[in-house]
């Protein structure tokens, strides 16, 4: 098998399993209320988990989160893919402790993907312009729809004041702690019909 075969083999194998995972594949045919009901949940039950991890390692993102006029949580947001990969996660939009939608998010990569990892995602938007905003959109893109600041912790362990002022802003968790070097910019986040 030559270079160039090898190569496109590879390439088209990360773009199979990007697209798996973008298009959160399934088995089943029709949704049953129970199957709804469940995936409800399941998602709110992992928003739960993400929102208290965020909270007892980030001194400050509780009375950040308190006034947000909306905060999305992706609990689980999974990177798979080799050279070619991608992102997929399932979450909820809450508004002042109430979840008020259900949303994916997805995102292509190209460069050195290798493996799975899994990270959550948490959004907050603090400004009404901002959330209305993303109520509004049909698909809404971070980076494009909206400058989307990535928290920045102090020394002191609390959240940077410049930080907190922005009107849009995203945590990413993982089993480690806060990623400080992730971006989200590009990753697009639809309705989900659940």
């Amino acid at each position: 098998m030559n270079r160039r075969h090898f190569v496109t083999r590879v390439a088209g194998s990360g773009l199979l399993v990007a697209t798996a995972i973008t298009t959160g594949c399934t088995t089943t045919g029709t949704k049953s209320t129970t199957d709804t009901a469940a995936k409800r949940q399941e998602i709110d039950a992992g928003v739960d988990g993400a929102l208290n991890k965020l909270f007892s390692s980030t001194t400050g993102s509780r009375e950040l989160a308190q006034r947000a006029q909306g905060v999305l949580v992706f609990p689980k947001v999974i990177a798979a893919g080799f050279i070619v990969g991608g992102e997929y996660g399932e979450g909820s939009l809450r508004s002042h402790g109430s979840t008020v939608g259900y949303y994916s998010t997805t995102q292509a990569s190209v460069g050195l993907t290798a493996g799975g990892q899994s990270k959550a995602i948490i959004i907050m938007f603090m400004t009404p312009e901002a959330y209305n905003k993303f109520l509004a959109s049909k698909g809404w893109t971070a980076g494009a729809d909206a400058n989307v600041a990535l928290a920045k912790i102090g020394a002191d362990g609390r959240l940077d004041t410049l930080t907190s002022q922005q009107p849009v802003i995203a945590f990413v968790q993982t089993n480690a702690g806060l990623m400080f070097d992730a971006s989200v910019n590009g990753a697009k986040i639809s309705k989900l019909d659940i």
